[in-house]
């Protein structure tokens, strides 16, 4: 697991879209919904901590172009 569409891929695998309108809200709902599969066994650790790892890459970028931008 390497990009957000890939976790994107691994949430719709269960059912869950995530779209809020902004790419930074988007990433913490992702988080939520994951915390969630994890925390009821659906998906394994490994797993779990690829895709975190990758939100919060992705959420760090987002934070610093919004930084930027004002």
């Amino acid at each position: 697991m390497k990009t957000l569409y890939d976790v994107q891929q691994l949430l719709k695998r269960f059912g869950i879209f995530v779209y809020v309108g902004k790419r930074l809200w988007d990433i913490e709902l992702m988080a939520l919904e994951l915390d969630h599969l994890h925390q009821t066994d659906v998906i394994d650790n490994h797993t779990f901590i690829a895709a975190k790892l990758v939100l919060a890459r992705e959420h760090k970028i987002e934070e610093n172009k919004e930084q930027n931008c004002n």
